[in-house]
C-alpha cells in the first residue's frame, strides 16, 4: 500500500495523539490536559474532519479496483408464446389444396409455447488505461493532502482549548480584581459620606466617589458575564461541563522561545506546518488532475472473456453454448473540443494552487515572525506589568496619606486606586498573553502537540481552582484597606 511521506508524518505527529485517547465523562474538577483529551474525544469539527479522511482513503480503493478484474455473472430465465394466424384466402387456399392432397396442412391458427435458461459470464481486465491509472495516482495525492488537513484541524483544536481554557484564568483574574476595585472604591465612598457628614468634605466629592462606584460596580458585572462566557467555550469544545478548572500557578517560568532565533522558527514552519505542507500537497492534486486529462486523449486497451450458455424445452433442441477471449481497444478520436478544454482548465487549476501555495508560504513566514517578537516583548511586558503593580500600590498608599492630611483630595486617590486595580488586570493579561502567545507560535510552526499542551499543564496548580460560581459578596482584601473611619474635628 502506498505511503508518502506526508501520510507517514501525519501518523507519527497526528494519529498517535487521536487514536486511543479515552473519553472522558462529566468531571468536577480539571486540568488542560484532561480537558484537551476530552476535545480531541468529542469535537464535532474534528470528527468530522476524521471521516473525511477516512473517505478519501475509501475513494482511493474505489479507484485501484478499477484497474483489478472486472467479473460478473447473468442469468435469465423465459417464457416464451408465439402465435401466428394465417390470412383468410391464404387459409382457403390451404383447405382446398389440402382436400386435393388428403393431407393434413395446417389450416387454422397455431400456438407455440417455449421455456428457455440461460447463463452468462464475462471478466475484462484493464491492460493499458492511463485515464483511470491518473485517477488513481490522484486519489494518492488527495490522501496526503487531506491527511495534512487532518493533523492542521487537530493543532487548531488543541490551541483553540488551550486559548478557551486560559480565557477562563484571565476572566477569573480581571473578575477578582474587579471585585476588589468595588470593594475599595464601596469603602472610599462610605468613608466620603461620613467625612461630608462631619463637614470635612464638599457634597462633589462624594458624588465623584459614587460615579467611580457605579463604574467599578459595572466593570464588575461585565467581568462575571465574561466568566460565565468563556466557561461555556470551553463547553463547546468538549460537550463537558467542567465545575471548575486548575489556575495557572504564580510561578511561571517567563522566558523567551527557544530556539531563540527567529529564522529557526521560519525553516521549523516551512517543514512541518501542515497549512504549509497542505497547500504544497494541493499542487501534487492540482497535477494529478492534469494527468487525468491529458490522459483522455490516449488509447485503452483490455482483455475480456465470456462465456454463454443456453437451453429450451422445445423438442429437437439441445443446449448451447459459446465462449470468447480477445482483446479490445479504443482511441478517442474527436471529443468535439472537450478533451483539450479540460486539459487547459487543468493547467489554470494547477496555476492557481501554485499561486496559493505561495501565498500560504508568505502568511506563515509573516505569522512567525510576528509572534516571535510579540512573545518575546511579552517577556519584558509580564515583568514589567508586575513592577507597575508594586509602583501603584505605593503610590496608593502615598495618596491615601495625603488624603489624611489634607495635601490630595478624593479624586486623586480614586485615581489611584484606580490604577493600581488595572495594573492588576493587565498584569494577568500579559501573564495569559505570553501562555497563548508561545502556543500559537508553535501552532504556526507546525510543532503543536501532546507534548506542548502537557508542558504548560505543568504550570498549573490544583491547589488553586476556579470555579464558575460567583459569590454573592465581594472577598475582602487587607491590602485594599483605607485605613481608620474618620472622627470629627474637635
Amino acid at each position: 500500500m502506498h505511503r508518502s511521506p506526508f501520510t507517514r508524518r501525519f501518523q507519527r505527529r497526528g494519529l498517535a495523539a487521536i487514536v486511543g485517547l479515552a473519553m472522558a465523562g462529566n468531571v468536577q474538577a480539571a486540568d488542560l490536559w484532561t480537558i484537551a483529551q476530552d476535545a480531541l474525544a468529542n469535537d464535532a469539527e474534528l470528527a468530522s474532519t476524521r471521516s473525511g479522511f477516512q473517505a478519501t482513503e475509501a475513494a482511493r480503493d474505489v479507484q485501484r479496483g478499477t484497474l483489478l478484474p472486472q467479473i460478473g455473472i447473468g442469468g435469465s430465465v423465459s417464457h416464451t408464446r408465439t402465435y401466428s394466424s394465417p390470412a383468410q384466402g391464404a387459409a382457403g387456399r390451404v383447405q382446398e389444396g389440402a382436400e386435393e392432397l388428403g393431407a393434413g396442412a395446417p389450416a387454422f391458427d397455431q400456438d407455440d409455447t417455449v421455456n428457455s435458461v440461460g447463463i452468462s459470464l464475462d471478466a475484462e481486465q484493464a491492460l493499458y488505461d492511463p485515464t483511470r491509472r491518473a485517477q488513481l495516482q490522484r486519489a494518492e495525492r488527495e490522501i496526503d493532502r487531506d491527511a495534512l488537513g487532518l493533523e492542521a484541524t487537530q493543532q487548531q483544536l488543541l490551541f483553540n482549548v488551550a486559548n478557551a481554557y486560559f480565557e477562563i484564568l484571565r476572566a477569573h483574574d480581571i473578575l477578582s480584581a474587579r471585585r476588589a476595585q468595588e470593594t475599595a472604591i464601596s469603602r472610599q465612598l462610605e468613608q466620603a459620606r461620613e467625612r461630608f457628614e462631619v463637614g470635612l468634605i464638599a457634597i462633589t466629592d462624594v458624588h465623584e466617589a459614587q460615579a467611580r462606584f457605579d463604574l467599578a460596580r459595572a466593570q464588575r458585572i461585565a467581568a462575571e458575564g465574561a466568566m460565565q462566557v468563556s466557561f461555556e467555550a470551553l463547553e463547546r469544545l468538549t460537550g463537558h461541563r467542567y465545575d471548575s478548572i486548575d489556575a495557572l500557578d504564580e510561578e511561571v517560568p517567563i522566558a523567551s522561545p527557544q530556539p531563540a532565533d527567529r529564522e529557526e522558527w521560519v525553516a521549523l514552519a516551512m517543514a512541518n506546518s501542515p497549512m504549509v505542507l497542505m497547500a504544497e500537497a494541493g499542487i501534487e492534486v492540482a497535477r494529478s488532475t492534469l494527468e487525468v486529462s491529458r490522459a483522455g486523449q490516449r488509447p485503452v486497451v483490455s482483455a475480456f472473456a465470456n462465456y454463454g450458455w443456453a437451453d429450451t424445452d422445445r423438442s429437437g433442441t439441445a443446449h448451447q453454448s459459446e465462449s470468447q477471449v480477445g482483446l479490445r481497444a479504443s482511441l478517442p478520436l474527436y471529443t468535439g473540443g472537450s478533451t483539450q478544454a479540460q486539459i487547459r482548465q487543468s493547467g489554470f487549476l494547477l496555476e492557481a494552487t501554485q499561486y496559493d501555495f505561495e501565498a500560504q508560504r508568505r502568511d506563515t513566514i509573516q505569522q512567525v515572525r510576528s509572534l516571535f517578537t510579540r512573545v518575546n516583548n511579552d517577556v519584558e511586558t509580564v515583568e514589567a506589568r508586575r513592577q507597575a503593580i508594586i509602583s501603584n500600590q505605593s503610590a496608593l498608599e502615598a495618596t491615601r496619606s495625603g488624603y489624611e492630611v489634607g495635601t490630595r483630595n478624593i479624586v486623586d486617590v480614586l485615581n489611584a486606586e484606580q490604577n493600581l486595580f488595572n495594573a492588576i488586570a493587565e498584569h494577568a493579561e500579559a501573564r495569559y498573553d505570553y501562555v497563548l502567545g508561545l502556543l500559537q507560535l508553535q501552532l504556526q510552526a507546525g510543532i503543536l502537540g501532546a507534548d506542548s499542551i502537557q508542558a504548560v499543564n505543568a504550570w498549573l496548580s490544583d491547589e488553586e481552582r476556579v470555579s464558575l460560581e460567583l459569590p454573592d459578596e465581594a472577598n475582602d482584601n487587607p491590602v485594599m484597606n483605607i485605613g481608620e473611619r474618620p472622627r470629627a474635628p474637635s
